[in-house]
């Protein structure tokens, strides 16, 4: 059925409602910076701060898959709107103790979790109604325009934060928050977002939740090239992820640097994060988006590998590694959500793109456990090195395998039966959107 596909899709309400999100996502990233900062002037703990990455890190790789089965069931809009105000119901609570000064480090722990937890119903229903309100040829710009504004909190939220905290009382920070959520939650109240149409298997008999979840595992394993995505995936994270944490023993021990060289470049990141956004907007991308996304791996990897190569008296050099790696990511993460948002089925979005979230995420905590002993034995340079190399083998491999190359051409009109009487037993069909 493609009863979405014949219909204009409404990129003015994705627009309005997009735009009230970002706000929201501003005031959420304020309020990130000013816990952690809080958690760390008040236990000076390592041990708390890596629990506090913990704790966001749970919900998305535990949870994931059962959100997203629950986010294709749900009504999307609701699924969004419920998640946007319990982070605010939370956020108030802990405000309240604040200005009431019985706050402990454990109410911390509990609200990041709650946001976490919202944020793994939220973005894959935010993510799986984006391919129902916009065109197919714009999805790759949206994307660009998803990059900027990560690029964007990266620059402003944590300078920002720290103003605020100067000024005002950490109650005070965390009411912004609030008010920035409702800007999120007014748009869900009176404007539509189009459900995906049922399919006739689920329609006449049902499915249960267990069904719905193996239907999107066997989804993820029957399509290669989208498997092989995934690969790519857990792999940059795997060597990456550790690399960003690392990057204050590269400044300090390396470089002889202090926070001033880290702040450097984390702005220089996101500068750079925003303007690979900008020219993946302006420009799209070549025709096939999975070209875009490995070009970027490509240059990805040259960015961590200018870092860790630069010599200690050429600090200027891991500066431009980082505006460089922060451009390349654009390139990399926006045509890969498009193609995502492209190719898998409406009525399965939600169950697989939380199972990508989930897997992919899982390899931050792998990889950080081996980079620390190795960063320990051989130094944090080699460690940035190996992940350039990595990265850059990588996106070279992948231009050497056609099932990931033609990745998008499984979801064609005219293979649609073949690709629904892959997953049928499941109760699904995975017909084009």
């Amino acid at each position: 059925m493609q009863a979405q596909a014949d219909t204009p899709k409404p990129m003015k309400t994705f627009m309005l409602i997009w735009s009230g999100q970002a706000i929201s996502l501003f005031g959420s990233a304020i309020v990130q910076f000013a816990l952690i900062w809080w958690l760390t002037q008040e236990t000076g703990s390592a041990t708390v701060l890596a629990t506090a990455s913990l704790v966001g890190l749970v919900p998305p790789v535990v949870l994931g898959p059962f959100a997203g089965v629950l986010v294709d069931r749900w009504s999307r809009r609701l699924t969004m709107f419920i998640a946007d105000g319990l982070i605010a119901l939370a956020t108030v609570v802990l405000a309240y103790l604040f200005w009431i000064e019985a706050i402990a480090v454990w109410h911390v722990f509990v609200l990041l979790f709650v946001r976490a937890l919202g944020g793994s119903f939220h973005h894959p229903a935010f993510q799986a109604s984006t391919v129902l309100m916009v065109p197919k040829e714009q999805l790759t710009r949206i994307q660009g325009f998803n990059q900027i504004l990560e690029g964007s909190l990266g620059i402003v939220s944590a300078p920002l934060g720290a103003i605020l905290l100067g000024v005002l009382p950490m109650q005070g920070v965390l009411a912004i928050d609030v008010g920035t959520a409702v800007f999120a939650m007014l748009p869900l109240l009176f404007l539509a977002i189009p459900q995906p149409d049922k399919q006739p298997a689920e329609t006449e008999k049902g499915t249960t939740f267990w069904l719905d979840m193996r239907a999107g595992f066997r989804y993820l394993w029957a399509w290669p090239g989208l498997l092989l995505m995934l690969l790519l995936a857990m792999l940059v994270n795997l060597m990456l992820v550790p690399s960003t944490s690392l990057l204050p023993l590269l400044i300090t021990d390396h470089f002889g640097g202090g926070a001033l060289q880290l702040s450097y470049v984390h702005s220089i990141f996101g500068v750079g994060i925003i303007v690979g956004g900008v020219g993946l907007s302006a420009w799209g991308g070549f025709k096939r988006r999975i070209v875009t996304s490995l070009s970027g791996l490509l240059g990805l990897g040259a960015g961590f590998l200018l870092m860790g190569f630069a010599p200690a008296n050429a600090f200027w050099l891991a500066v431009c590694g980082g505006f460089f790696a922060g451009g390349m990511i654009a390139m990399v993460n926006g045509p890969v959500r498009a193609i995502m948002q492209a190719v898998i089925a409406p009525e399965m979005q939600g169950r697989v793109l939380t199972l990508v979230i989930s897997l992919s995420s899982a390899m931050a905590p792998i990889g950080l456990m081996m980079a620390g002993p190795a960063s320990d034995w051989l130094g944090v340079r080699t460690w940035f090195m190996f992940a350039g190399v990595v990265t850059l083998l990588a996106g070279t491999a992948g231009f050497f395998m056609p099932v990931l190359i033609h990745v998008e051409d499984g979801r064609s009109d005219e293979s649609a039966p073949e690709q629904s009487s892959q997953v049928s037993v499941m109760g699904e069909t995975a017909v084009a959107d």
